[in-house]
């Protein structure tokens, strides 16, 4: 992992396309700005973590759906 120190109104940039910027610190918060292509999905770690636990679920769904399916065939 890359650690760097920025103060505010200071970026750093990943790639040529994203910038990340230190908008505001108050406190142990700091306000942070990114900079990205309009395709570029960008998500807080929690909100990320949620999503990626749901698209498990649903990736385990299909075995059930097929049954599902399957007994409705049988029962018109």
């Amino acid at each position: 992992m890359l650690i760097l120190t920025r103060k505010a109104g200071q970026s750093i940039r990943i790639g040529d396309d994203i910038e990340i910027s230190v908008v505001e610190i108050k406190g142990r918060q700091a306000r942070i700005g990114i900079k990205a292509p309009k395709g570029l999905t960008i998500h807080r770690e929690e909100v990320f973590q949620r999503i990626k636990e749901e698209n498990l679920r649903a990736a385990a769904m299909p075995e059930d759906i097929d049954i599902l399916l399957a007994a409705g065939k049988r029962h018109p």
